[in-house]
């Protein structure tokens, strides 16, 4: 290979450089007339045959939060307790009184950013914790989720 500079013959390994923005090939006397480019170093192959199984991340199960039931009842109860309206306990936790007036009377359940805001303002206990995987156990000593059975009433006729 002859160096793209001067024209010799480049002994060994030629180095790449950059000159005036071009990328070339030169020999180590005229690699100094411009920016030596290292090259990335390759990565290393894989062994044929040789899998591995993919590693499992050890995260703690998921917390899952529910209101509890009655939660309309505790919320009026303890905001009447305080003397106020629900005017007040809307404009103290920034939300519309149409959505206090639909969460008293249960017609809509808080999400658990509204139900944090509530038990915080009103220092009451609307939300209950479930771990992730957490599912009803049957006699069998085994878990068990909902089936369509057991939702579905079945017509035999």
């Amino acid at each position: 290979m002859r160096c793209e500079i001067c024209g010799k013959k480049i002994v060994g390994k030629p180095v790449k450089t950059k000159i005036d923005s071009s990328v070339m090939d030169v020999c180590r006397e005229c690699s100094k007339f411009g920016k030596i480019i290292r090259e990335p170093t390759k990565p290393k192959p894989h062994k044929a045959g040789v899998r591995r199984a993919p590693k499992r991340s050890r995260r703690p199960m998921e917390t899952i939060y529910e209101v509890v039931e009655d939660y309309g009842e505790i919320i009026r109860a303890e905001r009447e307790s305080r003397g106020w309206s629900r005017e007040d306990l809307a404009e103290r936790i920034n939300e519309k009184v149409s959505v206090i007036n639909r969460i008293e009377s249960e017609r809509m359940e808080p999400d658990i950013k509204l139900a944090r805001k509530l038990e915080k303002l009103l220092k009451i206990k609307i939300l209950e914790k479930f771990e992730a995987g957490e599912e009803e156990r049957i006699e069998s000593g085994g878990f068990r989720g909902a089936t369509i059975g057991d939702i579905a009433r079945i017509k035999r006729g």
